[in-house]
């Protein structure tokens, strides 16, 4: 298998921005999710929350000029606001993530459990790491998508049935989006629901460790 058959991360960014729904307020995370507001198709309107304090995140500014040094997302990159957005105090962003009211969450992730488990906020060999407020968004969101690429540097797979990292929270996620598949976390376990364009089901499976689900039908990706 090829590396060049895995998808970039502004494809698998305009994937997760395809799955979702119109009306929804989504939380993009630190780093890959923060791609997704790039892609949202023409006419569905999502409200993207920062948890930095931003509600109403557009995408990065077209020009260097236009870069507003005061205006940046939780990664600190910079971003725009759409009419209508608004900041909010650090308090009240929170509050809107630990009361229930994300219709789901774009977060990145070291690993994912076969239950939904999330670890993404140290390595083991790490002595600190960066929690940030991934442990309050991923348990009060209604849904929560892992947005990572498949397997780590040196080949080793991020899809795993137990976590052997550090734990962020349990049973969190719902699907996964990867550089090489669509994944759905289920009360009976991992179900491959799409692949990449020029990757087969032997790729995927080669490249997870951990027991999945296969349809008699898998779609491919339409990156």
């Amino acid at each position: 298998m090829s590396n060049t058959a895995r998808l970039t991360r502004d494809q698998i960014a305009k994937r997760v921005a395809a799955e979702l729904e119109d009306g929804w307020l989504v939380n993009l995370g630190i780093g890959m999710p923060t791609l997704t507001v790039k892609y949202i198709p023409e006419g569905r309107d999502i409200l993207f929350h920062s948890e930095n304090g931003i509600i109403g995140m557009g995408p990065p500014p077209e020009r260097d000029e236009d870069i507003d040094p005061d205006l940046m997302s939780a990664g600190k990159g910079p971003v725009t606001l759409i009419p209508g957005g608004a900041y909010v105090h650090h308090a009240d962003s929170f509050m809107i993530a630990r009361g229930g009211r994300l219709d789901a969450a774009v977060l990145g992730a070291f690993q994912v459990a076969s239950n939904g488990d999330l670890g993404n906020w140290r390595l083991p060999q790490d002595t600190l790491g960066s929690v940030g407020g991934a442990m309050d968004i991923a348990a009060g969101a209604k849904r929560v998508f892992a947005m990572m690429t498949h397997t780590a540097r040196d080949g080793e797979s991020k899809i795993v049935d137990e976590l052997s990292y550090p734990l962020t929270t349990q049973k969190c996620v719902t699907k996964i989006f990867t550089d090489m598949a669509v994944i759905s976390v289920t009360p009976n376990g991992y179900v491959l629901d799409e692949i990449a364009p020029g990757l087969t089901i032997d790729d995927v499976v080669a490249a997870t460790n951990a027991t999945m689900i296969i349809p008699d039908a898998v779609a491919t990706i339409a990156a």
